[in-house]
């Protein structure tokens, strides 16, 4: 386990990234750290907070995961996948909103449920946890409606301009919202080990996770039909990230969360996603080893 970590920054500088992990055996406690306890902008990785908290309140009866909910194409929150991308009136339960959350990070999804929730509620649920530096300070709508802002009139155009990055307020851990990446493999911990939630939610939550569909990034690091990753992405500018658990066989379970920046503004950079495999992959082979 020594050289992991030297390999793991070795790993983050070929890929012209930096980058902050911490991985843990959640039965064993063992971990590896790479500024784990530094803050990050979590993006859409804060999803998986949302989820949280959406099972606990429906646990306590706060809330019926079979609620149906009317989201009609007017006011919703803008993105590429899910809701945001559909054009007609659509009703669906709770539940099947989280799952377009957490499958496809729809935006548009999350602020429905957040809309039902409310920003204090997961922030309840994350100190609960003891998830200290964790803290959500604005929807997604919002958060995406800064970035508008920051880069002015020319738009999108802007955002590849790395003076125009320096500025924007998504992607300042003090101004948007943060975690860290301890305070992740921690929340994932408790999900694996049904401490946040009763275990049948937590069995939910799990699976969602499970379904996401992206395999670029930490999934990557794992190409073995016999292993099985479930985890949440999360994207901005320059930034990329992800938190997941990875499971071997032999009953092996492992938090991993990766969080990387890099100053190139592309927004196609594959060397940047694969990365967050290689470094998990790196991270759980040194807790695997004798």
């Amino acid at each position: 386990m020594t050289d992991a970590p030297a390999r793991i920054h070795a790993a983050f500088a070929e890929a012209g990234v930096t980058g902050r992990l911490h991985a843990l055996d959640i039965d064993s406690g063992a971990q590896i750290d790479i500024g784990a306890d530094q803050p990050v902008c979590t993006a859409s990785v804060h999803k998986l907070c949302l989820l949280v908290t959406l099972h606990e309140l429906a646990a306590a009866g706060g809330l019926d995961l079979g609620e149906q909910i009317e989201c009609a194409p007017a006011g919703r929150t803008a993105g590429p996948t899910g809701l945001a991308a559909m054009l007609d009136p659509v009703r669906m339960s709770l539940r099947d909103v989280a799952y377009l959350m957490m499958a496809v990070s729809d935006n548009a999804s999350a602020d429905v449920l957040l809309g039902r929730v409310g920003l204090d509620a997961v922030n309840r649920t994350t100190a609960r946890l003891g998830l200290a530096r964790t803290y959500a300070v604005q929807s997604f709508g919002e958060l995406f409606a800064t970035l508008r802002e920051d880069a002015g009139p020319a738009g999108a155009r802007a955002l590849a301009d790395p003076h125009v990055i320096t500025r924007l307020r998504a992607l300042d851990p003090a101004r948007t919202n943060r975690s860290t990446p301890r305070d992740m493999t921690r929340l994932l911990g408790a999900v694996w080990r049904d401490e946040t939630c009763p275990p049948e939610h937590c069995a939910a939550i799990r699976r969602l996770l499970g379904l996401q569909v992206w395999p670029h990034r930490l999934a990557s690091g794992f190409p073995f039909d016999d292993v099985h990753v479930a985890g949440k992405t999360g994207t901005l500018p320059t930034l990329r990230n992800e938190v997941g658990v990875v499971e071997y066989p032999d009953g092996g379970r492992y938090a991993v969360a990766v969080f990387t920046r890099t100053a190139n503004t592309a927004a196609t950079l594959p060397a940047a996603d694969a990365v967050i495999g290689t470094a998990a992959r790196i991270a759980v082979d040194a807790l695997r080893a004798p």
